[in-house]
């Protein structure tokens, strides 16, 4: 048979993308656009790219990461414009439990030669102890599944591993006071909690300070914030809200809230003081 995928046809869903990333669903369109505009039907053009019908359609919805060759003999069954190669440089695959708007901030984190978060909700992502991030999850609305909890939470703890796979890597975190205060999840999640916050402050790459509620200067107002500073010494800016998140790569932009980033910083607590403070309400619980 001249269909090279005749395994991957057999194994039907199980082939499929656990979770389609964007990047996917787009080259799919644009797989399908070309195709359509080409007068070829999903069979038609199956037969010329010598793969099988299942999969085309997979690689046009989405649900299936194609491999080098599936590429080059579409591009050449459709016109050799590059589009589709182009296109397949950018492809990633999804990852569960990670929000689709975060995905790509996510990706950057990864190879950030210095990351500061500033949190005016809840203990920082890449800081949560397991207990805290399940009783987060569990304050979604509309509730999550099981299943979803527990991709949720294995993601963030996943996530979590790049402080310590990334000693040179510089984290910053500044949070306010009231969300280390807060008993999400009860006395004994927030006392692990602490533990789990005042166990990464001892690391040399990891800086931790309170913005008390006392100050009487908050240059933080606007609300949570993200930072980043690539290899090439780019600076990007992260922000999130409500099911939404908005990467900033405009440099005049990023930089503003760098400079914001940066005076929040002298107006919360030293990392020493910081500690102090954490470890005082931890004793008070």
């Amino acid at each position: 048979m001249a269909i090279d995928d005749i395994e991957a046809a057999a194994a039907g869903d199980g082939e499929r993308e656990p979770d389609p990333s964007d990047s996917l669903r787009t080259f799919g369109a644009v797989v399908q656009a070309l195709r359509e505009h080409a007068g070829l039907s999903r069979a038609e053009f199956a037969l010329l790219v010598r793969f099988s019908k299942h999969t085309v359609e997979s690689v046009e919805l989405g649900r299936r990461m194609p491999d080098e060759e599936f590429v080059e003999r579409a591009e050449a069954a459709l016109g050799n414009t590059g589009a589709l190669r182009n296109a397949a440089r950018h492809l990633t695959r999804g990852e569960p439990g990670l929000a689709a708007w975060f995905r790509r901030w996510a990706r950057l984190e990864r190879v950030a030669v210095s990351l500061s978060t500033y949190e005016c909700r809840l203990v920082p992502g890449l800081l949560q102890s397991e207990g805290y991030a399940r009783a987060a999850f569990a304050s979604r609305l509309p509730p999550l599944s099981d299943g979803q909890m527990e991709a949720q939470v294995a993601a963030r703890m996943q996530r979590q591993t790049l402080i310590r796979k990334r000693p040179n890597t510089m984290f910053s975190f500044i949070i306010d006071e009231h969300v280390v205060r807060r008993r999400l999840g009860g006395a004994e999640v927030t006392r692990d909690q602490l533990d789990h916050m005042l166990t990464f402050a001892l690391l040399r790459n990891v800086e931790i300070q309170i913005m008390p509620t006392n100050s009487e200067a908050h240059a933080g107002l606007d609300g949570p914030l993200a930072l980043l500073e690539r290899p090439d010494g780019r600076r990007l800016a992260y922000s999130e809200g409500q099911e939404s998140g908005r990467l900033i790569a405009d440099p005049k932009l990023a930089a503003v809230l760098h400079r914001r980033y940066a005076t929040l910083r002298s107006q919360a607590l030293n990392p020493l003081n910081s500690v102090g403070l954490l470890e005082r309400i931890r004793g008070a619980l």
